[in-house]
This record gives structure tokens, C-alpha cells and sequence, in this order.
């Protein structure tokens, strides 16, 4: 028996993004499931070569899928995902709603995909911010070789990150700007094209916003609560693609060489570093795939032991879809979701 999928918020960016990846990765979903509001009741999506109707959420019968894949925000899955996990299916949440709640694993599969074993406390999994998922996985190699003690991280955000009407605003924009229309933000605080904004999310009192304040406490719950870490994130006319440049102290010794070494045998990273010959990853080049991409590595010489890095990442994949069918597939593999013809599950003898 192959496994059956619900995809909720299926019309999205990332619904999109999720029905790729499950056919790029041949995943074995028997049947997938793709589910809206009612007002996309009936739209058509593409799933390989496979077309599928989209169903009203709130008519399924959650008890004929084993895992949902939910990316719809985070009042909507507030609402459903404890309906959707009392029904038997586990829900992989991509929102922001379930990632600090104590009785629900936030998993980047490379760092510790061991912790989805603690999914059956609310049958709920969460998926990190997207910027977080990326981090993670450069920095756990790392940290294993030479153990972290601080984290310094300026984000360089797409505006795919914010949703469907983010980008439309970028593309408005920018082409207003040609035809010397006025531009009028909506989505953001400011005018995104030909600009940057140092703003993500809501100001806190301590001066951080929302969005840097879940690199801080995502870093803390899914590597090592004792990494200290301070983010500044930017959001930049950048249509698909997150960047990062990242400064990290470590208590132990490690050269860049070693660093990069350790970088490239590591799983999910591509290292791609050779600037004397202009070879480094930027946004445009990540779109599509599937890697976390490392390059820029060097000396942080303003401390002991210190490495700065440029990483980059497709923030629809890693950051969310790619990211969710991975926990899926560690479901699988772990034999807690039952696939016939699969290996034994990890662990068992």
C-alpha cells in the first residue's frame, strides 16, 4: 500500500511547490488529495502528469489521508490541523502556529530527524521559517565539528516568502516605475523595488522583529538552545530565493579549509566556492533546486575562532515544500507511516 497525501492550501506559492516535489522525489503517495476554500472548489492543479480537482477543506474526510502537508497560515491551521490530526492523519504544518509548542517537533530532516518519533503527542509536525531551515543545515556540521557559541545572520529575503500578492507587488511596482506610475505600497511597509526593507514581520519592544525573533528561537529548539544568536532580517526585490551572510564564533578551532571540507561531505549542501574565479551561488542560480547552497567561506577574523559564509536557498523548496516532504519521507523511512516494498524501518532489526 503507498500512502495518501492531503495538500492543504494546495492553490498557493507553496502548494505548488509541494506537488512538484512529491513528483520530482517519486514519492509514494497512492493518492494526493488537494485541498482549498471554497471558492477554488474544482480549479485544476497539475501533479506530474496527473491533473487534480481541488476540494473544499472544509468537507474532507481527513480520515482517508495518512499525512497532510498543510500550508494555508497560521489562523487556518490553528483551526484545522488539530481536526485534521484527530482524524488519524499527521499534519506537517509549513505556518508559523505549532513551531514553539513543546509537544510538537519542529524538524529540519538533515539536523534532527530523529524528533519526528515525537510526533503522537498531537499528531502534529511543524516546519521551520523558511530562513531557519537553511541555516540549520549549514550550521549543524559546524556545529558538530567545533561547536557553536554565537551566530551573527543578516537575511536577505524574496518576496515569494510573503505570498502570491508579494510578488504581484515587486512585479506592479517595478513596472510602474517605467511608466513613471506612482507607486503605492500595500503588501509592505515601503516600496520593495529598487529598495530593501530591514523590516520582517511585527517590532518587538527589545527593537527585533517577529521574524528575527523565530531564527532565535527556531535555532534554539531545533540545534542547541545555548547558541547565542542575533539576526537582522531584510526583505529585498528578490522574487524566489533567500540569502544569507552569516558570521559564526565557535569554542573550538576550525580553519576555513577545514570548514569547507566539512561543508562539502555534508548532506543538503551544495558548496560552490571559488570567487578568484567568480564562482558563488546567487538567488537566481538556486531557483528550482534542491540544495543549500554555501559559499564565500573564510575567516571571521574579529573573533578566535571564526567563519563567515554566504548561503543561499529556494525558500519555496527548502524553506517550506521541500522541507515538508522530507519530513514525510522520514515518516516512511522510520515505519511510521507503513509503505509496502519500503527498506525495514530505521532501527529495527
Amino acid at each position: 500500500m503507498a500512502t495518501r497525501i492531503a495538500i492543504v492550501g494546495a492553490t498557493g506559492n507553496v502548494g505548488h511547490e509541494l506537488l512538484n516535489v512529491l513528483a520530482e522525489r517519486d514519492f509514494p503517495a497512492d493518492e494526493v488529495f488537494v485541498l482549498a476554500s471554497r471558492r477554488s472548489v474544482g480549479r485544476e492543479l497539475s501533479f506530474g502528469d496527473r491533473t487534480l480537482k481541488c476540494q473544499d477543506l472544509e468537507q474532507f474526510d481527513f480520515s482517508q489521508a495518512d499525512i497532510c502537508l498543510m500550508s494555508a497560515g497560521g489562523a487556518v491551521s490553528k483551526e484545522w490541523a488539530p481536526k485534521i490530526a484527530a482524524a488519524g492523519c499527521i499534519v506537517i504544518d509549513n505556518s508559523s502556529a505549532w513551531r514553539m509548542d513543546e509537544d510538537v517537533p519542529l524538524i529540519v530532516p538533515e539536523v534532527n530527524g530523529e524528533a519526528v518519533l515525537g510526533y503522537a503527542k498531537k499528531n502534529i509536525i511543524a516546519n521551520p521559517n523558511c530562513s531557519t531551515a537553511q541555516l540549520m543545515v549549514a550550521l549543524k556540521p559546524l556545529h558538530d565539528a567545533a561547536k557553536i557559541k554565537r551566530v551573527v545572520v543578516a537575511t536577505y529575503q524574496s518576496v515569494s516568502g510573503t505570498g502570491k500578492d508579494a510578488m504581484d507587488e515587486l512585479w506592479n511596482q517595478t513596472r510602474g516605475i517605467f511608466v513613471n506610475d506612482e507607486v503605492t505600497p500595500e503588501i509592505y511597509p515601503k516600496q520593495i523595488a529598487f529598495n530593501v526593507i530591514p523590516h520582517g514581520g511585527d517590532f518587538l519592544p527589545n527593537g527585533y522583529t517577529t521574524e528575527e525573533e523565530k531564527l532565535v528561537n527556531e535555532t534554539h529548539k531545533i540545534l542547541d538552545p545555548d547558541i547565542k544568536l542575533s539576526a537582522t532580517v531584510v526583505r529585498v526585490p528578490v522574487f524566489v530565493g533567500h540569502s544569507e551572510a552569516v558570521h559564526v564564533e565557535f569554542e573550538n578551532p576550525i580553519t576555513p579549509g577545514s570548514a569547507r571540507k566539512i561543508l562539502r561531505e555534508s548532506p543538503g549542501i551544495m558548496l560552490v566556492d571559488n570567487p578568484a574565479e567568480e564562482q558563488y551561488i546567487t538567488p537566481i542560480d538556486c531557483v528550482g533546486d534542491w540544495a543549500t547552497f554555501v559559499s564565500r567561506v573564510r575567516g571571521d577574523t574579529t573573533v578566535e575562532h571564526g567563519i563567515a559564509f554566504w548561503c543561499v536557498s529556494d525558500n519555496l523548496r527548502k524553506g517550506a515544500a521541500l522541507n515538508a516532504v522530507q519530513i514525510a519521507e522520514e515518516l516512511l523511512n522510520r515505519g511510521i507511516v507503513k509503505v509496502d516494498g519500503l527498506p525495514a524501518p530505521i532501527g529495527s532489526a
